[in-house]
């Protein structure tokens, strides 16, 4: 057979073999979760306020409270705050700051779902602003754009492992006295200018699902250096409509509670996790700095940008196609790298403000709420269009490596950059076909 023919014309495969699932669970962590069921304690949250036990068991058991103050230690802040999913921490997040019905938070178009949804659990209104064509994240000039009378906060999304430009956020939201929430799923253990990424915000926070650098199965930790905002978390966290008269709480703005608790073998497994994670962050370079130098110099692609002072822990690596200099289409050349066996490769990423929700403006029942409230102004645009950076790099240009899904041997980048160069090398068999 012949090994330079493509294989999605019927030559030979460049990889016959998957790439080692990701897995950052050790013995450490087996070991961590049988010691929390041979105690019997699996939980001890009380959704009360117990003033006799000074409200302790309100705030969890000993490995909620272990971890939450070894994340303090670890990320640099006052206060850590575990839940029971990251979605859940971005609920709590936006009722904390305190939103309104009708109030408008400013978001990415490029990121998971929930980051928006969130902001529609308080009936607030999410508004796309468009991202930088080089990190992905929310480009400045688009959300102040974005800004109106009615704009409460900004959510920065840290998206792939790379930083939003937080100085400039936060500096644009003093200016218009805004809240910044940091939505750094993707990227735990990134810096931005010598502080961790996600701490910067009012407040920030990492996911810790599955699939992430660190993970307890589902999770995550809220990050804040804020004493109010903290104490509303917790109180969201935990059923704060059955704490805040005991508690003397008398901001009852969004003290609307769930039941948002993560438990002790979770919590217990996090411990151990959070020990590792600058372990296998650093695994996590080492694989994507070898994969840039091996396609670095390949016609029409683009390596992934880090800006100045920041660092990358690639959750996805992030390439750019130029499809004019290529002269083939980013999908034939996903097609041909994934004939050649390279799984887990995304043509494109997301634009979930064209998702039906949004083009139809329902979420609560069938009639348009919260769209359709007084407090709402009338000319919210979800049309396609508005986020034209996004909406290209999803549509034509953006090709990602999940790097999330897969731990990478030195022979798996090798045989990523054999598979990317048979490709190129073969460009004028794809434009001929």
């Amino acid at each position: 057979m012949n090994k330079n023919k493509l294989a999605i014309y019927g030559g030979e495969k460049t990889i016959n073999r998957p790439f080692k699932r990701y897995n950052s669970i050790g013995n450490e962590e087996v070991e961590a979760a049988k010691k929390v069921i041979e105690s019997g304690v699996l939980s001890k949250y009380l959704g009360e306020w117990d003033a006799d036990f000074f409200g302790n068991d309100f705030f969890g058991g000993p490995k909620v409270q272990e971890f939450e103050r070894d994340c303090e230690k670890y990320f640099g802040v006052k206060h850590a705050i575990t839940v029971n999913s990251w979605t859940s921490g971005l609920v709590a997040a936006v009722g904390a700051i305190g939103v309104e019905p009708g109030d408008e938070i400013i978001v990415t178009p490029w990121t998971m779902c929930a980051s928006a949804t969130a902001i529609l659990h308080w009936n607030a209104i999410p508004i796309f602003a468009d991202i930088e064509s080089e990190t992905f994240c929310l480009d400045i000039a688009s959300v102040e754009a974005n800004i109106t009378s009615r704009t409460k906060a900004i959510m920065a999304v840290d998206i792939f492992g790379h930083s939003a430009n937080m100085d400039a956020l936060m500096s644009l939201a003093k200016k218009h006295n805004l809240k910044v929430i940091s939505d750094t799923a993707q990227a735990p253990g990134a810096f931005y200018h010598e502080k961790y990424a996600g701490t910067l915000a009012d407040i920030g926070g990492f996911s810790l699902n599955c699939h992430k650098h660190v993970q307890t199965g589902e999770g995550g930790i809220l990050v804040t250096n804020d004493d109010e905002l903290a104490d509303r978390m917790r109180l969201i966290r935990n059923h704060a409509e059955a704490v805040v008269e005991h508690k003397g709480v008398t901001n009852l703005n969004n003290m609307i509670g769930h039941n948002f608790r993560l438990g002790e073998i979770e919590c217990a497994i996090g411990i151990e996790q959070l020990k590792k994670l600058k372990d296998f962050v650093l695994t996590r370079q080492q694989a994507a700095e070898k994969l840039a130098k091996g396609l670095k110099g390949l016609t029409g692609l683009r390596m992934p940008i880090t800006s100045e002072n920041c660092s990358h822990v690639y959750y996805v690596f992030p390439l750019v196609l130029d499809i004019e200099e290529l002269g083939v289409s980013r999908n034939l050349i996903f097609q041909a790298l994934e004939a050649e066996g390279i799984s887990g490769l995304a043509a494109g990423y997301s634009n979930i403000h064209l998702l039906p929700l949004y083009q139809n403006k329902i979420a609560y029942g069938s009639n348009g709420f919260p769209w359709n409230l007084e407090s709402v102004r009338e000319n919210i645009d979800y049309s396609k269009g508005i986020c034209p950076v996004a909406e290209r790099l999803h549509e034509e240009t953006f090709l990602g490596f999940e790097m999330c899904l897969h731990e990478l041997s030195n022979d798996d980048v090798n045989l990523m950059i054999t598979a990317f160069k048979k490709v190129w090398s073969n460009l004028t068999d794809l434009k001929d076909n």
